[in-house]
């Protein structure tokens, strides 16, 4: 076979899937991408809020870092296709990048579905196959043709290869098949877990896919009347009981059921594991500039004025969380602050140091930005992203159990994992 006509199918038309057929496209091969959707990118188009978080400046250690234990099969990925690839793609196609706080690389227009469109318009430059409203069923495989294989070994290891995908009008025949149909997270834009159906029903172990990524709910009344106030420069902490297990400075924001934003997002990711516990909760450190001796120094100097409670703590906190926090404070807001007992400070002090909520549980998948689970990297090549059990079946994105922290991680990954699928599909490499 001519692998530079090699009849690659793509399924999924999202970060992953886009860049694989691109760069198989790019190879020379015959691509076809099969995407149920009545659109590319679906999910893409509404990432970073519409603004789409792209991928991040961090140093490769970080990015590795960034995944916990499984970061290091993408070392390889990352090696062939990262940050600056992707920046020189998009950029290359008319579509100029930029870098914010905390590395996050964003599109200068601000909107996600310029990087949707912009991939898209490459594809059909590249004369990709793109059927659109067209759904995948299932993966067809037949026995490995081991009498015209130049690596009988490789055969005996993966005894099943692909040779064509069963969509409703028939069979797309298919001389390699990546799949990339992402997780179960945001299943209104198509993304409901059938690509791990497709892969076990071709022997791939599943590990039970979970939302990651999501907003923590709370069981602390007051935390309603919080609703929509966001904080910077905050440090967020998890605990187990009076362990301290993970921390995330940055910003956050109160909502009607909890905490979101970007640090509770990050810290979710750990709380997922920990979440069978009862004992977890979170503290918000909201001077963390300050240690205890330099804050109880300033309001004992602040406290020698003959203001009321009520009309100091705006020197202290955003109004919003005035009253809250003067209530669980115990200290009644008409109080002159040169009244204030020491035991009372000493309390303000670990609210301002500590504000502890009792998480309840996560959102569901429905709000999660990512899924943690999935293909287990035993069982996928990182070298290559081929499945070690089917020959010829490549896996990309959230297909595989590689999951991030918040920062552009993990849709560089999809775009990492879903150019060398790409390129391997193609080549035979």
């Amino acid at each position: 076979m001519d692998l530079r006509m090699a009849k690659v199918v793509v399924i999924g038309g999202g970060a992953g899937g886009m860049l694989a057929a691109g760069r198989a496209a790019e190879n020379g091969a015959k691509v076809v991408l099969i995407e149920k959707n009545g659109v590319l990118g679906k999910k893409l188009r509404i990432t970073g809020k519409g603004r789409c978080n792209l991928t991040n400046t961090a140093e490769m250690s970080d990015f590795i870092a960034a995944f916990g234990a499984n970061g290091k099969f993408l070392y390889s990925a990352f090696s062939r296709f990262h940050a600056q690839d992707i920046r020189d793609l998009l950029e290359g196609l008319g579509m100029p990048t930029k870098v914010e706080r905390g590395g996050r690389v964003f599109p200068v227009s601000d909107d996600a579905n310029e990087v949707a469109d912009t991939l898209e318009r490459w594809l059909k430059k590249l004369r990709v196959d793109v059927r659109k409203g067209a759904k995948a069923e299932r993966i067809v495989t037949g026995e490995h043709p081991t009498s015209n294989s130049g690596n009988p070994q490789s055969a005996i290891r993966n005894p099943q290869c692909v040779s064509g995908v069963k969509v409703f009008s028939g069979i797309v025949p298919a001389d390699a098949i990546i799949l990339a149909t992402g997780g179960i997270t945001y299943p209104k834009t198509g993304s409901t877990g059938e690509g791990y159906r497709m892969a076990a029903e071709v022997g791939h172990k599943i590990i039970t896919p979970v939302p990651s990524l999501s907003a923590l709910e709370t069981s602390d009344g007051w935390v309603s009347a919080l609703q929509g106030l966001s904080l910077k420069n905050v440090q967020a902490t998890i605990y187990t009981g009076e362990k301290k297990v993970a921390e995330e400075f940055g910003e956050m924001l109160f909502t009607h059921f909890g905490v979101s934003g970007p640090i509770i997002l990050s810290l979710s990711k750990v709380y997922a594991e920990l979440k069978k516990k009862s004992d977890v909760s979170l503290t918000i450190n909201l001077k963390p500039a300050l240690s205890r001796e330099q804050l109880d120094a300033r309001l004992t100097e602040d406290f020698r004025q003959t203001k009321m409670y009520k009309n100091y703590l705006p020197e202290l906190l955003p109004r919003t969380l005035i009253p809250v926090f003067a209530a669980l404070s115990r200290v009644p807001e008409e109080t002159p602050v040169n009244r204030i007992t020491t035991v009372q400070r000493a309390r303000m002090i670990d609210m301002l140091l500590g504000l502890r909520l009792t998480i309840a549980g996560q959102r569901s998948v429905d709000e999660a930005i990512v899924t943690s689970g999935g293909i287990p990297i035993n069982q996928v090549n990182p070298s290559t992203m081929e499945s070690k059990l089917v020959s010829g079946l490549y896996l990309a994105g959230e297909m595989i159990d590689i999951d991030a922290v918040t920062g552009g991680y993990n849709l560089q990954a999809a775009f990492s994992t879903g150019w060398v699928a790409g390129d391997s599909a193609s080549t035979g490499q």
